[in-house]
């Protein structure tokens, strides 16, 4: 299979991921969470990953004399990989940040949490992905991007109906 049709599954996968993060939740029952508790956690799988990424870094640059220096990393090596992933991955929790808190109004805490539990698998999908798996990448950026695209349009939808 051809890189193209790699990216093509792995994106199909990641939007029927989407859906059933979003819209399955929202099927069973609703305990009572408080939503700044809720956020808390939903939040708390990112931060995770982003710290195991931040953390390979610093122990790239630690052994590196290059990357101890500051110099550039040349372009593909693993550094500049992880770099980017970092780089994804802190662009995915801000825009998380500025739209789950609205999303968790109108779709409910458990939806966020289950949305935060599924980005944490996500971005390590992204993360393996990115170091020569292009499918499981593509995954990873669907299954982390399309969930927050579709919970923010599914509550504009019911506050605008």
């Amino acid at each position: 299979m051809n890189t193209r049709r790699k990216v093509l599954v792995g994106t199909v996968l990641g939007a029927v991921w989407a859906v059933f993060v979003v819209w399955a939740p929202g099927r069973g029952p609703q305990p009572f969470i408080p939503l700044n508790l809720a956020l808390i956690y939903a939040f708390v799988p990112g931060g995770i990953v982003m710290l195991l990424v931040m953390g390979r870094l610093a122990e790239r640059r630690f052994f590196d004399d290059g990357d101890a220096l500051g110099e550039p990393v040349p372009r593909g090596s693993s550094t500049d990989i992880d770099q980017r992933v970092l780089t994804n991955t802190m662009e995915q929790m801000v825009l998380a940040l500025l739209l789950w808190p609205f999303a968790i109004t109108y779709l409910g805490a458990v939806t966020v949490i289950v949305m935060g539990l599924a980005m944490g698998i996500a971005r390590l999908a992204f993360w393996i992905g990115s170091h020569g798996f292009p499918g499981l990448r593509a995954f990873g950026f669907a299954a982390t991007f399309y969930p927050t695209v579709l919970a923010t349009g599914w509550s504009l939808w019911r506050l605008l109906t």
